[in-house]
């Protein structure tokens, strides 16, 4: 597999070739359409003023301005498509190069109603869903964030890795995915999906029949006025009693063309994309099972929906202020109605599949595209034995790799069940905890991890990173803490023992004595339900809960060193106790005296 930074490279600069070349192309039919309509404009004069010429030329100067604006669009968009594919090679370096913080859609809106979302940073401006998230469409953020949000179990996890894999390798596929669905900014898929969950309207073939033999009376009644085989009132009393006619099916018909132009604006997006799906060969069992599932009676959606697109082409076709007359006095608007109603009876209720394959496409091709841009990340293995996490060289994926330090973590299984990591301020304690809650909710997810190489059990996940007071619910800092940790002790009974938790500086908001009671309490409760996690602290007397625990715990530091009045650390854990603290040095670092 090519090196992603020099294929993305190339790539990069083909398309600015190619854009280059189509803005030529643009350059040179804009002066024709312009050389092309004074020229127009002149042969009009001389045939029509001074009928020296014939009107055939004026015709001809007519269609070839019009074929010069249909080449026009057809450029235009192209220019459109190759820009978008610009910026999607672009991004993908920004991300390769650790400049994507900040430049993304970073999925804010499911921080809410989650419990460790903001500690692992899962959401939000530098986020773990930010640097993934390469979908388009509602439907591909929110499947990309719901597995990020909650795990899966064994055989789920495994599809995804062998579907991951595969799209890891298909950057056209990949690229094309994104420029189709890059059509907007995060296309409203939502309005499509309510449009094809409501009810239809109810308009029967038998509205058809009668408001057709309407509109034919019409016509008839036309030709014998044309004719002078009768008096033109005939043709008036025709639209009046056609009109009252129609009457009686005016809500429903109304209904119809409301709803389908709030969801027309996704359906050519939606269709292309399916469009491209299906033309793709897969062989993972996943990705197969999701062009399976597209399957209508036999044929493709994206020939289901090029039919409701047919349907609303010639709906806006009849609002031309020229042929809306005849189309309103033919009932063509009504019959258009009519059509949309039962192809949404017949095939509407398919739609929230067809949108949510193609949210699971995009979901997993974001992943294989974390895995492309990543190809040193190795998939996880996954056992049922549980709960177990044991990783060799560990490290955060949120942040650069050649300027990560890695380190071995092994919980449950044969290793002791907790680790008390202690030592001083900015050492690396908090970091390590988010570097493995990060990796295990990548895990979960289906997708590489930022390690050598990691062995787990799926595992509900319980953290205490990011614990805030609040002022509008009256709780302090420690007792927002302490309501966590007895969520998380829930959680963990919940799971049958099967969760991972991450106590950092646990209990610091509140007094030595207290704090050493209520961690032994606490860590002892979640071991014996069978939890493994990890507890920092910089408070040395809780290392003593190692020994009050048996084997079930061991300590673990991270180390400092003051050189030249400057603090430095390696970031390596380390088994034992660490020996001294920097609080003291960081203080007189920075000029107070102590």
């Amino acid at each position: 597999m090519s090196e992603p930074r020099v294929e993305y490279g190339a790539r990069l600069n083909a398309w600015r070739d190619r854009i280059a070349t189509l803005d030529r192309s643009h350059l040179r039919i804009s002066n024709g359409r312009l050389a092309v309509a004074a020229i127009g404009a002149f042969v009009l004069y001389a045939a029509f003023i001074r009928e020296s010429i014939s009107v055939a030329w004026p015709a001809s100067a007519v269609i070839a301005f019009a074929t010069l604006v249909v080449v026009h669009a057809h450029v235009l968009q192209q220019i459109d498509r190759a820009r978008r594919a610009e910026q999607w090679y672009a991004r993908g370096l920004d991300r390769i190069g650790g400049r994507w913080a900040g430049r993304g859609r970073n999925g804010s809106r499911f921080l809410e109603n989650h419990s460790y979302a903001r500690d692992l940073d899962l959401f939000g401006r530098a986020s773990l869903f930010e640097l993934l998230n390469t979908a388009n469409t509602e439907a591909g953020e929110e499947t990309l964030a719901g597995w990020l949000r909650a795990g899966a179990g064994k055989e789920e996890i495994v599809a995804r890795q062998a579907a991951v894999d595969e799209l890891r390798g298909k950057i056209d596929f990949r690229e094309e995915v994104a420029v189709l669905s890059g059509e907007t900014e995060v296309s409203q898929t939502g309005s499509l999906a309510t449009w094809a969950q409501s009810a239809p309207a109810g308009l029967t073939p038998t509205a058809s029949v009668i408001l057709g033999a309407c509109a034919l009376g019409v016509i008839a009644v036309g030709v014998l006025v044309f004719t002078e085989r009768i008096a033109a009132r005939w043709l008036l009393l025709s639209f009046i009693a056609e009109s009252l006619v129609a009457g009686a099916w005016r809500r429903q018909v109304h209904l119809v063309l409301s709803r389908i132009g709030a969801a027309d604006r996704d359906l050519g997006l939606v269709s292309e994309l399916l469009a491209r799906i299906e033309a793709e060969p897969v062989t993972s069992p996943r990705l197969a099972a999701l062009k399976a599932a597209l399957l209508t009676d036999g044929k493709p959606p994206s020939k289901r929906i090029a039919q409701l697109r047919r349907l609303v082409s010639w709906l806006d076709s009849i609002r031309n202020q020229l042929f809306a007359p005849f189309a309103l006095a033919l009932l063509l608007p009504q019959q258009l109605a009519i059509a949309i109603d039962r192809w949404h009876a017949a095939y509407g209720r398919h739609i929230p599949e067809w949108l949510r394959v193609i949210g699971e496409i995009e979901a997993l091709s974001a992943l294989g595209t974390y895995a492309y841009e990543h190809p040193a990340d190795p998939f996880p293995t996954v056992v049922d034995d549980g709960p177990l996490f044991e990783s060799e060289a560990l490290a955060h994926p949120l942040m650069l790799e050649d300027a990560s330090v890695r380190n071995d973590v092994a919980l449950g299984g044969g290793s002791p069940r907790v680790i008390v990591i202690s030592g001083s301020n900015m050492s690396g304690k908090s970091t390590l905890l988010r570097s493995v809650g990060v990796n295990v909710v990548l895990a979960l997810a289906g997708g590489p991890v930022r390690a050598a190489k990691l062995r787990l059990s799926p595992l509900a996940i319980g953290a205490t990173l990011r614990v805030e007071d609040s002022l509008q619910a009256g709780h302090s800092r420690f007792y927002a803490e302490i309501l966590r940790i007895r969520d998380i002790v829930d959680d963990a009974r919940r799971a049958d023992g099967r969760l991972l938790f991450l106590l950092d500086e646990i209990l610091h908001g509140t007094n030595s004595y207290d704090r050493g009671i209520g961690a032994e309490a606490i860590v002892r409760a979640l071991a014996n339900i069978g939890a493994i996690g990890l507890v920092t602290t910089h408070d040395l007397a809780l290392t003593e809960l190692p020994a009050k625990l048996g084997a079930t715990a061991v300590n673990m530091h991270f180390e400092d060193r003051l050189e030249n009045g400057k603090m430095t650390f390696d970031y390596r854990m380390r088994p034992g106790v660490v020996e001294h603290s920097n609080a003291l040095a960081l203080m007189r670092a920075i000029g107070l005296e102590v």
